[in-house]
């Protein structure tokens, strides 16, 4: 998917990535391709400032794991919460419409 289809997406994607639990930055990668079914292949220079950004906003923190080899897990915060809600409804209502456009079919 090219960078412009994915602009004002990102943030949903990845604060839904890690909304099940803390995840390092590879992992959150991995699953979004998984769940994309490869759609949203994004390179490391995509996923790392945006998590980086998301927690300077307050949405992620971040602590380093010790689990053999070191990781830095995100968490979404409260405030990530209440972001990822917004930002689901708006998704869902967008969806909404560009699906009723979609179907319409031409009169003739």
């Amino acid at each position: 998917m090219g960078g412009e289809a994915l602009k004002g997406h990102l943030d949903l994607l990845l604060l839904t990535s890690i909304e099940a639990g803390a995840r390092h930055g590879y992992a959150i990668a991995e699953e979004l391709r998984r769940a994309s079914f490869g759609t949203f292949d994004l390179p490391d220079g995509t996923i790392y400032p945006a998590l980086h950004r998301l927690s300077e906003a307050g949405l992620l923190t971040s602590e380093w794991s010790e689990d053999g080899r070191r990781r830095r897990l995100y968490t979404l915060t409260a405030k990530g919460r209440k972001a990822l809600e917004r930002q689901r409804a708006s998704w869902e209502n967008f969806e909404r419409g560009v699906r009723g456009v979609l179907t319409l079919r031409p009169t003739r």
